[in-house]
């Protein structure tokens, strides 16, 4: 099972690695085409699916992965704060005790999507030159407190709890020391901390909603210990004997047994015990319930009937773009006409949007040998993040203006069932915190898709007043509802519409905007957030 990959993109489970994360996407650029219609060069309407299969589970399976198709629902309340934090599982037990198929198991009965599974492994100290010689000699004692960085993995634990995006070393056994590139890991529901010393620092203990022992006879621990260390590590059954009985059993007997007592549930006979299992995931599952967040219906009462903020800049209403707006909303419009007169609206708006970013008197020399008084951009980067899949239908626009800018992708659903937003995929550049985002979203109402959107770049360490949100159409109440949860996010716009309503489409509106554009038939109860729904 893998983590989330250095340049923020969502893997999936897979076999092998213990400091993982298991996600409602895929991996790398491909986990893109298993998500999205194929987007079709041609002008005729096609078929579109409805979401969620309801014969079909909501997984896709490989032959080195498990994808989860359900979203991550919203972590945070109306107000653009996070109102629940990730539920923490502690698991310890002596070396080779079986906590990671215990992990599994747990994951496995949960059968819900976006669990982290985080290993102490991942958190061993790098060793010195001397301490390397005698680990190569099987001297060193990995089995101590001391050998842990517990202050590295007490800042990741608690980072990953808030729902921030966070970094997890990757520990290499047989050079005993961290590999350059590191995990980037984000968006837990439900963490996983397993690990030998996982209730020895009061910091740490303080974290875990739940702790679990897993108490497993110590003749079957050292089989196991042996058969790993020799098969995967490449040690010899002298240096793992010798190093069993000088360091493993006296830290087990010393560190680990006597922490026993803190554990809520004693597992023993480890990934076998099903009954045990079973109670845990009933009790998970309790919690998770508890932590439910209905964000929708709250944006739908809340900040109305109040003056537009002085965030939001709409752009004029010039008879050049009160003629698009009237092509472009037109029903009997027809598709190339729609797309060619979008684009050159989109063009206009990420011109505007420029215009708000910051900039610095330049001096020039012209090709007279005179001086120029202008300005530049000032700041490090621009980055452009699209929400999928009518956002990207910006992303011409920003790149013509822009030079260079990197981009990003999110893509947000509609549970048909709860009618909320949910995270499907992500996809950032590395290190956004000090760049300058535009967020592109066609068509904003409630502004749910918006929001969640937001709150993923401020947990990957956006600034949030260098966000800028930029939309073709708007309703009032997705301003106000972007405006009251971020008061330091620009929002640009063509047009703003004063009414949403019950199924909140925008009025008058422009009808769904991604059907429209990529010739796809819309379904019944399509919303102005552009949040598609899923293929089956």
């Amino acid at each position: 099972m893998s983590a989330v990959c250095a340049d923020g993109r969502l893997s999936a489970m897979e076999c092998g690695e213990k400091s993982s994360v298991l996600r409602s996407s895929g991996g790398g650029e491909g986990s893109l085409d298993r998500l999205l219609p194929s987007i079709s060069t041609s002008l005729s309407p096609r078929k579109r699916t409805t979401s969620q299969c309801k014969s079909e589970p909501p997984l896709l399976r490989t032959s080195k992965r498990t994808i989860y198709t359900a979203g991550r629902p919203p972590w945070y309340n109306e107000h653009g704060t996070q109102s629940k934090e990730a539920f923490v599982i502690g698991l310890c037990g002596g070396s080779a005790s079986g906590k990671t198929t215990v992990a599994r198991k747990i994951i496995e009965a949960l059968d819900v999507p976006w669990v982290v599974l985080l290993s102490m492994d991942s958190f061993y100290k790098v060793l010195t030159a001397e301490q390397q010689l005698l680990a190569a000699n099987n001297d060193y004692n990995f089995d101590h407190p001391d050998a842990f960085d517990f202050s590295l993995l007490v800042h990741t634990l608690r980072k990953l709890k808030q729902g921030k995006s966070v970094k997890i070393p990757v520990y290499d056994f047989n050079t005993h020391g961290r590999q350059k590139e590191w995990k980037t890991v984000y968006g837990a529901s439900v963490i996983i901390f397993e690990g030998i010393m996982s209730f020895a620092d009061k910091e740490l203990l303080k974290l875990l909603d739940m702790k679990i022992f897993v108490d497993t006879d110590s003749d079957i621990r050292l089989v196991r210990r042996l058969r790993r260390d020799i098969t995967e590590r490449g040690r010899d059954i002298e240096g793992v004997i010798k190093q069993y009985n000088k360091f493993v059993k006296p830290a087990f007997e010393q560190y680990i047994e006597p922490t026993m007592r803190l554990a809520d549930i004693v597992v023993p006979r480890g990934g076998g015990n099903m009954v045990a299992i079973d109670l845990i995931v009933q009790h998970v599952h309790s919690q998770l319930e508890e932590r439910e967040l209905s964000v929708r219906a709250a944006l739908a009462s809340a900040h109305q009937a109040q003056p537009l903020p002085q965030t939001l800049s709409v752009l004029e209403s010039t008879p050049q773009v009160r003629g698009m707006h009237t092509i472009i909303r037109n029903k009997e419009t027809s598709r190339d006409e729609f797309i060619f007169y979008s684009k050159r609206l989109m063009r206009l708006l990420i011109e505007r949007a420029r215009s708000f970013l910051p900039s610095q008197v330049h001096i020039v020399q012209t090709p007279q040998g005179e001086d120029y008084e202008g300005r530049t951009f000032h700041g490090k980067r621009i980055t452009g993040v699209s929400i999928l899949r009518a956002g990207e239908t910006m992303e011409p626009a920003l790149r013509a203006v822009c030079k260079d800018v990197r981009i990003g992708k999110i893509l947000i659903q509609t549970n048909q069932d709860t009618g909320e937003p949910e995270l499907h995929y992500l996809r950032l550049p590395k290190d956004i915190s000090e760049d300058h985002v535009i967020l592109m979203d066609c068509t904003v109402s409630t502004g749910a898709a918006a929001m969640m959107a937001i709150r993923v770049l401020l947990d990957h360490d956006a600034q949030e007043d260098k966000i800028l949100l930029v939309s073709l159409l708007m309703a009032e109440m997705g301003v106000h509802s972007v405006a009251y949860a971020f008061p330091q996010v620009k929002i640009i716009t063509t047009a703003v519409d004063k009414k949403v309503n019950d199924l909140f489409h925008i009025i008058p509106g422009i009808g769904n905007f991604g059907d429209r554009y990529f010739g796809t038939d819309a379904p019944p109860d399509w919303s102005d957030d552009d949040m598609d729904e899923p293929s089956c």
